[in-house]
């Protein structure tokens, strides 16, 4: 018999899979107290991963170029620190946030315009502003494509360059959105003769070249991205097969299966031993059929079910109910799997694989942004506004030649704590994309596994999460022991420490920085951080380690009182993470200790 808490877990899940008609969007990120003043900005969850409230003096939204480039001008002239804000402020990390309370934010909600789409050329011109959404959109009513992208599309152009994002291929010129930039106009900072403010033109392969692959994957630090000129490709279908197996053989199957299929990733389950195989790949036009992707992630979902659901987390995550979590997890796997993770034949009902749909219709889902306001009834599931999900998110990158072993070492962890990984089924597994080597300075160095990990997050900053130390001792493995690279917009502050020194050009794209921002104006202290201009990445204070604030090097930076104290890692001995110790070994410790 299912227990009271695996009920409401089946009964969301069954909510999640049902496509609702109208979704509640996302409220505006910046909120000012008058006359766009004295604002506060934060991100689509509500909290930064230091949970600071980001405060600025102003924030400006301009509609064209021009407008960019005089903000810009009178901010050079006052020495006031600008950031650039997106419509739905999707990134984790602080990447919005200017220093101090005297700042400006530049929103590029108004810079939503497509501007050209040469078909003969088959390329795109676009404002910095425009979502992912609008581009997929418009390029089909022109009969073209945009091959690979993120899955979500509540994206902007402007925020996708910003952070590096990619879908999921090792084929053609690869999975990252910026390797399809042929042309990018950014508005800098100038000189008094320059009127303080400079429109610069790049292009790929262009006299400015290097400034290109700066500014490909820049974080914001050079300027303001106006326009973007992208490549696109014929219109085309995808046959999308999805398989489940078990895991014995993964780590041997990931270094050849992306290269077996153009559109291939993998969503793995390591507490169930199961992995998701997603065959896809491109087939004729001429195929009948006009399936859809509406991913149930993206989803609005009815408010209700978001307090179910994470009431019961809570109460799982208070209680100890390890078994519970791993029930629900199997509830909602198994859910997904038979709903085909919102894939349907038709746009109405799954029918049997392969689904085949024209690439603008399976390549991204968003349906929580349709729909007009409905007083919260329905939301995104991460809305801040309602009691929905609340979340870490871990994300990085593993050469290709090293995931073999790095998953081996997770199945390591998960023989030792066969539990310990049930949560993250209920944020659906590892996510698992292929991402390819790029020419941009802080890109991508080589072909690479990107392994994207949700979990629980409390909404006490000093409480920890059941089995803490295992997904700590997999991001401290992931980043030390195999040199992963982190996604710049996903995750918690201890991935970027000394991230930077991985990328082997990083000296060049500080060149271009020092010359398109000589005053450090685009640039704040998260940005310097990161860049390893400055320190201050880790905290040392009470629990830190709980919010990837620092790697805990003594007790107190965990929660002794809850029992929770610094360790080795159980595979990875060099990791330092937050172990759950029975009070009879704590007693033991600290007579040793005496």
């Amino acid at each position: 018999m299912l227990s009271r808490s695996s009920v409401s877990i089946l009964k969301w899940v069954i909510l999640t899979v049902i496509t609702l008609a109208n979704g509640n969007p996302p409220e505006e990120p910046i909120k000012c107290q008058n006359n766009f003043r004295n604002c506060t900005i934060t991100n689509s969850y509500g909290a930064f991963p230091d949970r600071s409230t980001c405060h600025v003096a102003q924030a400006t939204y301009p509609s064209s170029e021009e407008e960019i480039v005089s903000i810009v001008a009178k901010a050079t002239q006052e020495k006031r620190k600008v950031r650039v804000a997106t419509r739905y402020s999707h990134s984790i990390p602080k990447l919005v946030c200017p220093d101090g309370e005297d700042g400006l934010v530049i929103s590029t909600e108004n810079l939503n315009h497509v501007i050209k789409i040469d078909k003969e050329k088959m390329v795109m011109t676009l404002e910095s502003g425009v979502t992912l959404r609008q581009l997929i959109e418009e390029a089909a009513k022109s009969g073209l494509a945009f091959p690979y992208t993120p899955y979500w599309s509540g994206l902007t152009i402007g925020g996708l360059l910003g952070t590096g994002a990619h879908g999921s291929t090792l084929w053609g010129d690869g999975s990252a959105i910026h390797d399809y930039v042929v042309q990018m106009r950014i508005v800098t900072s100038g000189s008094e003769k320059d009127g303080y403010a400079k429109v610069r033109t790049l292009e790929e392969n262009g006299e400015d070249d290097g400034d290109m692959k700066a500014a490909k994957v820049s974080l914001g630090v050079l300027g303001i991205i106006s326009q973007v000129t992208i490549k696109l490709q014929p219109m085309f279908k995808r046959s999308v097969t999805l398989v489940t197996k078990n895991d014995t053989d993964l780590s041997d199957q990931v270094t050849t299966f992306g290269r077996q299929h153009e559109f291939a990733d993998l969503t793995w389950y390591p507490s169930q031993k199961r992995v998701v195989y997603r065959i896809d790949d491109r087939v004729s036009t001429n195929v009948s059929a006009n399936g859809l992707w509406d991913h149930p992630g993206f989803r609005s979902v009815p408010s209700l079910a978001l307090l179910i659901l994470r009431s019961t987390e809570e109460d799982q995550e208070a209680k100890g109910d390890v078994a519970g979590k791993c029930s629900g997890g199997k509830l909602t796997t198994n859910t997904l799997i038979k709903s085909a993770f919102g894939l349907t034949n038709d746009g109405i009902i799954f029918k049997g694989y392969p689904v085949i749909g024209y690439q603008n219709r399976v390549q991204a889902s968003g349906g929580c942004l349709k729909g007009p306001k409905d007083a919260e009834i329905t939301a995104c599931p991460w809305d801040p506004r309602v009691k929905g999900l609340f979340f870490h998110q871990t994300t990085f990158s593993i050469a290709l030649s090293k995931a073999k072993d790095f998953i081996q070492d997770i199945q390591k962890l998960v023989t030792i704590a066969p539990q310990s990984l049930c949560g993250i089924d209920l944020y659906n597994g590892i996510l698992m994309r292929y991402v390819t080597g790029s020419n941009a300075y802080i890109g991508k160095q080589e072909d690479s596994l990107d392994f994207d990990i949700t979990y629980y997050r409390s909404k006490n900053p000093k409480t920890p999460r059941l089995y803490e130390d295992v997904i700590e001792e997999i991001e401290q493995m992931a980043l030390l022991k195999y040199d992963g690279l982190p996604h710049w917009g996903k995750n918690r502050n201890v991935a970027f420490v000394g991230a930077i020194n991985k990328y082997k050009r990083v000296k060049e794209f500080l060149k271009v920085k020092e010359k398109y921002d000589p005053l450090g104006l685009f640039s704040s202290e998260w940005t310097d951080q990161v860049l390893g201009v400055k320190d201050g990445l880790t905290v040392d204070k009470e629990g830190c380690a709980l919010e990837g604030l620092c790697v805990c090097l003594e007790d107190v930076h965990c929660a002794p009182q809850k029992g929770y104290l610094c360790r080795p890692g159980k595979v990875f001995k060099e990791a330092r993470v937050c172990s759950f110790v029975k009070v009879t070994d704590q007693w033991w410790s600290r007579s040793i200790e005496l």
